[in-house]
């Protein structure tokens, strides 16, 4: 890669990858609503339902179960968040500067989607720091696969939440599509409840969700267990994040009306 074609990419990654990091911590409400919605959801839901479904560990509750969606859930949660900043960065005219400028659309995509991301793993890295109350002591090597579950599908929710955002005008416009298909899309990936107790066709949509597969693969890399079918899972969550990603700098790529 040449010294030019290396800086028309590095340097839109770079500015707006830290654009999203500043922008993130200059909104406390934001920090809050990400981290406390989560952890509000796994209380309250955990123990209204008590140990009515048991989790992968003998004796589990809910609590234990509902852990890693809850984690997948700040992922989700901060990929919205950082996708909707591309529809205010349209309106504020800033998106139009940046589209102008003699800059790789690839770079442009990179720096949107790693800032998204790097919110959503430094904010589940955060969360893990609970997984002994919840009834999931992690080691070492636990915890830094649990990290790089969460890195992953970060970077596939993040790239998936931009490749709505660039093709809507409003932020309601936004809200209504990821209600639609983002939250449905995190309740049938197994965080909700388990795919052994869903009805037939609900598993059929349980098994072509590419967040089964993250979820699935953080729930192993967390208990130390099935470490093949771990293996299985990533790489299928790793082929949807490259088709995402792919589908993300070709649609970046098409002339602005």
């Amino acid at each position: 890669m040449s010294a030019r074609v290396q800086a028309a990419v590095m340097v839109p990654m770079w500015s707006l990858f830290r654009r999203e990091i500043v922008r993130f911590l200059r909104q406390r409400g934001r920090v809050i609503g990400a981290l406390g919605t989560p952890v509000l959801f796994w209380l309250v839901l955990g123990s209204g339902f008590g140990a009515s479904i048991s989790g992968s560990r003998a004796g589990s509750g809910y609590l234990t179960y509902f852990f890693p969606g809850m984690l997948v859930m700040v992922v989700l949660f901060t990929a919205i968040f950082s996708s909707i900043s591309i529809i205010q960065d349209r309106n504020e005219g800033f998106l139009q500067g940046v589209l102008a400028a003699p800059v790789s659309r690839l770079g442009i995509v990179l720096g949107k989607v790693l800032g998204g991301a790097a919110l959503g793993l430094a904010q589940g890295v955060v969360l893990l720091l609970l997984a002994p109350l919840a009834g999931m002591p992690l080691g070492t090597g636990e915890a830094l696969g649990a990290a790089g579950v969460l890195a992953l599908t970060s970077v596939a929710l993040s790239s998936l939440g931009f490749l709505f955002a660039w093709g809507t005008d409003s932020v309601q416009g936004f809200h209504a599509v990821m209600n639609l298909l983002l939250f449905p899309m995190w309740m049938l990936s197994g965080a909700f409840f388990p795919e052994s107790g869903a009805s037939p066709w609900l598993r059929w949509i349980m098994r072509v969700n590419p967040l089964t597969y993250g979820l699935s693969a953080l729930r192993d890399v967390m208990e130390g267990r099935d470490v093949a079918g771990a293996g299985i899972s990533l790489a299928i969550l790793a082929g949807f994040t490259v088709a995402a990603l792919a589908l993300a700098v070709g649609i970046a790529a098409r002339p602005q009306n």
